[in-house]
């Protein structure tokens, strides 16, 4: 059992190492990306194969060539390129000149085919006018259409019925083919032009959904101006290494993750998180790839290889969450699978009964079933889940959201109940002095800051940052004064002596447990106030008494208000806030958000009990958190949300979604992007099925006409695809 382990990691290993990711450009249809994964797999040296249709990519596990896949994907003239983000600069080039190429490719030129064939059908109109249909040139002209126009489509359909694979260019090919054997010329040469149309719609549907990751992948420079050895030189990015020095001038995109070692500016970040407003940046400031500096000149120490920048990350995790299926997307995939056999089924029940058995006419009865086939075509169905998750996503990551994937966009609509951390989530998780109050007149403020902060300095306690802070707004110098004897009191406090005195530094609780200090009602009711007020309160004295009182307090987020408020307008029926603080902050600060309910003084396993029963009660939980400290919390809940994603690799890995710009009030946004996606996708899918329903339908009276079932297939696919790209066009 061991070695049959070891030997599947070792495979797995294997596999791995052999992994080469490539985009495919011309993928008009899921079906298409599913067949051409198919015939990769088959490939010699191929082990496996992996088609993102999303993100139109496709990883290919062992070893093979360009030639070779292209070869694969030839019954849809598919073009394949080396990862962008894989490969190296000089390749990157090389690929982004290709694909200019064959962008400005004129219209008339790509699509010749389609024109010609039109043209052709115009021709044999105004034959079947002129000359009538009995003459050879009309047919003539409409078989010519039929040639010209579905050569590709009879080609993959005439394969696929030898193979008994049923998809829709089988359906498509059979029920031509058929219009064709009954005489039907003219209406096979419609059908033939309008399933191209469809299918060029279609194509263009998806790429304009998946260009805003596209135009993710072009926003850092390929070149960055870097000193190396005391000389400046413009060095491509594949060839920076971390520690090299990066110049930025006024003005300049930032090509590098890194730290900021000199000069100070304000860079736009809107790229990375969304933000519209400019950034303060300064020494030991973190920049990253993609972002703009502003008026100053910085000088910026780099932090990671260009594959491990932000940027390369969210673009990377984005094109994995676009292939993974949502569970609306399983379902049509599933449907899908059974469907076509069953409308082709359906086909030749509708063409043979009716004659056999009552008397029809064959000819009547056969063009019947060849409009089922027809109307059967799942073109509609088989895009309208993709194409909204694709939008969606891709809307989402130029907002500064990060969704990871389809079942996470589902999920957060569905979401009743969201959690949300204190410290970091809704307050800013950076403490400040709030109030220092001097109760002995006798002692100079100055010096009993000074002391206080001279013991702080040797604690590792959190609030420490807030004192230092302070001492340095009021100028005054700590680093002279000596500490002996220095000892942490566990969950009370501290104490050291300076010069020859002892001082202690704690909560309230040290003060009365301990020293057993007198504590008057004037003394307890302004601590209490404070703490009502959600500040953290820090006693200084001695044995003999107290001199002086400490407020300390996180400052609540600007956004965390609005955005609570907000949510209960969207109808989230609870939200809960979750901190180790004590009852008194915390409640202060559940008052002053708004949320539904405060649950203090929890220990990480605490949170992860109540989102156990916040799960229980409302099915669907959210929690809000910082990605590490509440990874319990996070991963229990139905959809785990990590703030400050730009800045935390762990947040970007281990989240469902990511707010990039540790911004809350992206979540309302992502919400209703949700819910909208949610009921996008219900609608094509009933609006798909539905239209497909009212055309068989009409099959009873003997209504339906290649026309109609033509139009009714494309009519549904034109729609479903501009109803899914209305998903790029929500705003926050």
């Amino acid at each position: 059992m061991i070695i049959r382990k070891r030997l599947g990691e070792l495979s797995e290993v294997s596999i791995s190492e052999n992994k080469n990711v490539y985009r495919v450009e011309g993928f008009s249809c899921a079906n298409c990306a599913g067949k051409f994964e198919k015939n990769v797999k088959e490939l010699p040296g191929v082990q496996d194969a992996k088609v993102n249709f999303g993100a139109s990519k496709i990883t290919v596990y062992g070893e093979t060539t360009v030639k070779e896949l292209e070869k694969a994907g030839a019954f849809e003239n598919l073009k394949v390129f080396p990862d962008k983000l894989e490969a190296p600069s000089s390749t990157v080039n090389q690929i982004d000149n290709e694909m200019t190429k064959r962008a400005k490719v004129p219209f008339y030129q790509k699509h010749s085919s389609l024109l010609y064939a039109s043209l052709l059908i115009a021709f044999g109109y105004l034959s079947q006018f002129v000359n009538g249909e009995e003459n050879l040139i009309t047919p003539v002209l409409f078989i010519a259409s039929i040639v010209i126009g579905g050569y590709s489509l009879f080609k993959t359909g005439i394969q696929n019925l030898s193979r008994f694979n049923f998809d829709m260019s089988t359906l498509m090919t059979v029920a031509i083919i058929g219009a064709a054997f009954i005489g039907e010329w003219a209406e096979a040469s419609i059908v033939v032009i309008l399933f191209a149309i469809s299918e060029a719609m279609e194509r263009y549907s998806m790429d304009k959904a998946r260009q805003s990751i596209r135009s993710l992948m072009d926003i850092a420079p390929k070149e960055a101006l870097i000193r190396r050895n005391g000389q400046e030189m413009t060095v491509s990015v594949d060839h920076i290494l971390v520690g090299d020095i990066m110049i930025v001038k006024p003005g300049q995109k930032i090509a590098m993750d890194g730290i900021v070692i000199s000069g100070t500016s304000s860079v736009n970040q809107a790229a990375i998180t969304g933000e519209s407003v400019p950034v303060s940046k300064t020494i030991d400031d973190e920049v990253f790839a993609g972002t703009i500096n502003g008026e100053g000149l910085l000088e910026v120490k780099i932090t990671k290889l260009v594959e491990d920048a932000t940027i390369s990350k969210i673009i990377h995790l984005v094109e994995e969450a676009q292939g993974e299926r949502a569970p609306a997307q399983a379902f049509v995939d599933t449907f899908a699978k059974y469907y076509t056999p069953i409308i082709m089924v359906i086909a030749g029940l509708v063409a043979i009964i009716p004659p056999l058995f009552f008397d029809g006419d064959w000819g009547t009865w056969v063009y019947q079933g060849l409009s089922v086939l027809v109307v059967g075509c799942p073109c509609a169905l088989v895009i309208s889940t993709p194409i909204s998750i694709v939008s969606a996503i891709g809307n989402a990551a130029k907002k500064g959201v990060l969704i990871k994937g389809g079942i996470y966009l589902e999920q957060m609509g569905t979401v009743k109940a969201i959690a949300f951390d204190k410290t970091g989530t809704l307050t800013k998780g950076v403490p400040v002095v709030t109030d220092f109050y001097v109760l002995n007149d006798q002692i100079n403020e100055n010096k009993l800051l000074s002391i206080i902060t001279g013991l702080e300095y040797r604690s590792q306690h959190p609030l420490a940052s807030a004192i230092f802070r302070k001492a340095e707004e009021m100028n005054v110098t700590y680093s002279n004064v000596i500490v002996k004897d220095f000892t942490t009191i566990t969950g009370k406090g501290i104490k050291g002596t300076v010069e020859g005195t002892t001082y202690y530094v704690g909560n309230p609780k040290l003060f009365k447990e301990v020293l057993s200090a007198n504590f008057d009602n004037s003394l307890e009711d302004r601590i209490t106030n404070l703490q009502n007020e959600g500040k953290t309160v820090m006693i200084f004295g001695t044995e003999k008494g107290i001199l002086a009182l400490i407020a300390v307090a996180d400052e609540v987020r600007e956004s965390s208000k609005n955005t609570i408020q907000k949510l209960h307008q969207l109808g989230i029926k609870k939200t809960v806030m979750l901190t180790g603080d004590n009852k008194g902050t915390a409640n202060a600060i559940g008052r002053y958000v708004g949320v539904s309910e405060t649950q203090a003084e929890l220990m990480p396993q605490d949170k992860l009990a109540v989102i156990k029963q916040l799960r229980s009660a409302y099915g669907n939980v959210a929690m809000v958190g910082d990605g590490i400290n509440d990874a319990p919390a996070l991963a229990a809940a139905t959809v785990g949300i990590a703030m400050g994603g730009a800045g935390t690799d762990t947040a970007l890995e281990t989240a469902d979604v990511a707010l990039m710009g540790d911004d809350l009030s992206k979540l309302p946004f992502t919400v209703r992007l949700s819910r909208k996606s949610l009921n996008i996708i219900k609608a094509n899918i009933i609006f798909a099925i539905g239209i497909k329903l009212i055309a068989l339908l009409l099959v009873i009276p003997g209504w339906l006409t290649l026309w109609i079932a033509i139009l009714s297939d494309m009519g549904a696919t034109v729609l479903v695809s501009l109803n899914g790209l209305r998903l790029m066009r929500v705003k926050e």
